[in-house]
């Protein structure tokens, strides 16, 4: 039966994410947000298997049917195992994935065929890396496209800043930033060129991410007015064009509040969560390195060694990189020496599926954090108040790990990205850890991560900033429906 909620809609909203999991989640939590908090029908659209993978790691599966989920065909793509062991961390075995995705634009231009008759506004958000397969939709007088940043709006700043001399920049902004080589493939920058003209069609930016964290960078972005896509500067706009707006919405998983708490597909089961209950106050320290990261073998060894010498607490979630399809058979799970998991039963455990990292650093046994330092991650442990050890991987987490560190002054770096080649030692891996979780100055990070996350909290209730900035950008899409109405 079809659903009420989107015949007729006065505006009708497409999501188009990028197919890896941050990107996906977060476009997901985007549409979550529109259609149950702001009644927006809502479409959310991607190949039948990255439409099922984000739909089973959501958190709030009970909010997913108020989306309409839009499988578009693409032909079958290789889904190789992790590539452990490169010249780079970055998941080179995911391109065949990313690379299906320039199949989407034939069939998202009949989509918006479609929809565009059924509404007086569609309102297209998309991925900066999807520019590519929604090109044809300008085509059509009522479709608006707006590209969604899930990356810093300091990692997009830092680029801009590289590439354009003399531009001013905030009040405080790092000396020396890391260097962007050995962030991306050769492979992926040919994929960003492709997409990069097609950015110039979109009438304005959503963010993911807050003022209270980035409000300097969102400003100076908006100033420049330029197009940073996953590392390259683009055109700055003709002097005659209007400046496209900017919207820092984020936290978004934090928006939606009381939702996530009620409806969550892991509360109080989860052996994490139990297991936590269990364990005292702040005293417990959460390691992933995400979905898209696997370590040799050496290294999985030494950061054993480093958690267990170190006696704290741990939750360890340890699992090879996703695959282009999630729903291959699965890869075998890294091995860890012998005996490690029994001697360390009463100082931890090792987790090898999914969990629901959220629920996990929000809990109050959760002390610290060591990440990635994936701009969700980032999000979600500030919002918890959590200090994060930053172990940056690839792509943009080498400068979201700076400002983490050395911006927000909320934790450590336990790998230099200078230093990515070399092997981090059971030793640096204990210091760190114990820095963290057992010294002044780790108790000082705590402190003002607590600090700055209660702040970021208080953005996305009512009248905080974040939420006044999501309320102008559903008041801009929707500006002249009420303008049509008033005249009718």
């Amino acid at each position: 039966m079809a659903n009420p909620h989107y015949q007729s809609a006065p505006v009708i909203v497409v999501a188009v994410p990028f197919p890896a999991q941050s990107h996906l989640n977060q476009m997901l939590q985007l549409s979550c947000l529109l259609s149950s908090c702001y009644n927006l029908p809502v479409h959310y659209v991607g190949s039948s298997i990255h439409i099922r993978q984000a739909k089973l790691r959501c958190s709030t599966p009970l909010l997913l049917t108020r989306i309409q989920f839009r499988d578009l065909p693409i032909p079958p793509f290789p889904s190789p195992f992790p590539i452990r062991g490169g010249d780079t961390d970055f998941p080179a075995h995911l391109q065949p994935s990313f690379d299906s995705s320039l199949n989407l634009r034939e069939p998202f231009a009949a989509l918006i065929d479609t929809l565009s008759s059924k509404a007086k506004k569609v309102v297209v958000i998309h991925d900066p890396l999807m520019a590519f397969a929604v090109q044809d939709s300008v085509s059509f007088p009522n479709v608006e496209l707006y590209i969604f940043h899930t990356s810093s709006a300091f990692t997009s700043f830092s680029i801009l800043w590289e590439r354009i001399q003399g531009i001013p920049v905030p009040n405080y902004f790092p000396e020396n930033l890391p260097s962007m080589e050995g962030c991306l493939t050769n492979e992926v920058v040919n994929l960003i060129t492709i997409h990069r003209e097609f950015t110039k069609l979109r009438s304005g930016d959503l963010h993911n991410t807050c003022r209270v964290i980035e409000g300097e960078y969102i400003d100076h972005l908006a100033q420049n007015d330029s197009i940073v896509i996953e590392g390259e500067y683009l055109d700055h706009l003709a002097q005659n064009d209007k400046l496209r707006p900017r919207w820092a919405v984020g936290p978004l998983s934090h928006h939606l509040g009381g939702r996530i708490e009620e409806q969550s597909n892991s509360s109080g089961e989860n052996i994490c969560l139990i297991w936590l209950d269990k364990q005292p106050p702040k005293s417990v320290i959460y390691i992933s390195f995400g979905t898209t990261s696997s370590f040799v073998k050496e290294q999985i060894k030494e950061l054993a060694v480093g958690i267990e010498e170190s006696k704290i607490k741990f939750i360890w979630v340890l699992r090879y990189a996703d695959r282009g399809d999630v729903f291959a058979e699965e890869d075998q799970s890294p091995e860890l020496s012998e005996g490690f998991e029994e001697r360390t039963e009463a100082q931890g455990m090792v987790v090898r599926g999914w969990v629901p990292q959220a629920e996990i650093l929000k809990h109050p046994s959760t002390g610290d954090f060591l990440s990635h330092c994936g701009w969700g991650s980032c999000l979600e442990s500030i919002c918890s108040g959590v200090p994060i050890a930053a172990w940056p991987m690839h792509s943009d987490q080498p400068r979201n790990a700076t400002l983490v560190t050395q911006v927000l002054k909320i934790g450590l770096i336990v790998r230099e990205w200078s230093h990515r080649e070399e092997l981090i030692t059971a030793s640096a891996i204990k210091e760190a850890l114990r820095t963290l979780m057992a010294s002044e100055e780790g108790e000082m990070m705590r402190k003002r991560a607590e600090e700055l996350g209660r702040g970021v909290r208080q953005a996305t209730e009512e009248g905080g900033v974040s939420r006044k900035e999501l309320e102008s950008f559903i008041n801009h899409i929707s500006r002249s429906i009420h303008e049509q109405n008033k005249k009718t």
